[in-house]
């Protein structure tokens, strides 16, 4: 009788044709009503001898079918998953989407912007490393050991170099500069954007950020052609010709004199408008480049002198575009690099306008 029960059982589970077959086999065998479950309850009706006899074969046939039905849903399964993905088949030979295009982040696009315009003014990209040495982030840069910019709670300070030198993660793209003037005799005029950290997040402030610094050193240069430089960039990366703009003095300890730089906008019903309308924004900080900078890097201060500046590019991204939240830059965001990015194929360019 067993046996019969257990061939038929067997029978039925290879024949079962998918997953919901295979657990009807199983319920009509080892559900609580099941056959062998049945026949199990009937154990405690019968002498112990025999119960002891019945028992061991009814779980040698149970142990039988649970191993097939396990087999079975093992092979079902690799049949459904095999169903499935040849009908989620994706041709990759197949166009791109519209929809599913890429964009340029608005930072990129922005960097590509200030390098379009810099280069119409003959300014040349240089670059340094994220990790800086004190010398370059600080000293260089006329800043003393009792400058606020050094403490901890501004600046990213990491295990000495192997020769005990401090290392920061750059505080700023000046650096850069210092670097410039140590490798290369003026006339010297570049610019070096990049990322650069400070500790510091807020709507406004991010740990991680991008600033453009810009660097002109020659027998020449005054502070006339600094504000020129400026307003004329200013005025091309905002593509508004009769912007305003506003040098207000200031201090810094690598230019002397220095300066912040606004410019026009007005403020109305909680917008921000640029233009010619009375009101003022700061956006950069600038200078004659400090004769102590120019002697730490080794370059003459009684027969060299030049022009600095620098400025935020999210911060300029945000008042070009509209971006209200600098965070919003770093979140990874489909859905706000969709609305804020740009084109691929838009290439920024002062003939057809930045950006545009």
């Amino acid at each position: 009788m067993l046996d019969a029960l257990k061939t038929e059982l067997l029978e039925s589970i290879a024949a079962a044709g998918d997953l919901a077959a295979l657990e009807d086999v199983r319920v009509a065998a080892l559900g609580k009503k099941g056959r062998i479950t049945t026949l199990m309850k009937a154990l405690g009706g019968l002498d112990a001898e025999t119960r002891k006899e019945r028992g061991a074969a009814l779980n040698v046939v149970k142990d039988e079918v649970a191993e097939a039905i396990e087999v079975r849903r093992a092979a079902l399964r690799d049949v459904a998953l095999a169903v499935r993905l040849d009908s989620e088949r994706i041709d990759v030979t197949l166009p791109v989407r519209p929809e599913s295009q890429g964009t340029i982040h608005p930072i990129s696009q922005t960097m590509d912007e200030l390098v379009a315009i810099f280069a119409e003014m003959g300014f040349v990209v240089a670059d340094g490393p994220d990790i800086e040495g004190d010398f370059y982030n600080f000293t260089a840069l006329n800043m003393p050991p009792e400058h606020p910019a050094r403490q901890m709670h501004d600046t990213f300070y990491l295990p000495p170099a192997a020769n005990g030198e401090t290392r920061v993660l750059r505080t700023h793209t000046s650096p850069v500069q210092i670097r410039t003037m140590l490798t290369q005799k003026p006339p010297i005029r570049i610019i070096a954007p990049g990322r650069t950290y400070r500790s510091d997040y807020d709507m406004t402030h991010t740990p991680m950020f991008h600033q453009v610094e810009a660097l002109v050193v020659d027998e020449t240069t005054h502070m006339g052609h600094l504000r020129g430089c400026i307003s004329d960039f200013c005025r091309a990366f905002f593509d508004v010709d009769d912007l305003p703009v506003r040098f207000r003095p200031s201090f810094f300890p690598f230019t002397e004199p220095s300066a912040e730089v606004d410019i026009g906008c007005a403020r109305k019903g909680g917008e921000l408008k640029l233009g010619n309308y009375g009101d003022w924004l700061e956006i950069l900080g600038c200078g004659m480049v400090h004769p102590r900078v120019l002697e730490m890097s080794g370059i003459d201060p009684t027969r060299y002198q030049g022009f600095a500046f620098g400025m935020g590019i999210e911060r300029i991204a945000m008042l070009k575009y509209g971006i209200p939240d600098l965070r919003t830059f770093f979140e990874a965001d489909l859905r706000w690099l969709k609305h804020y990015g740009f084109v691929p194929l838009d290439i920024p360019n002062v003939a057809h306008g930045a950006g545009a």
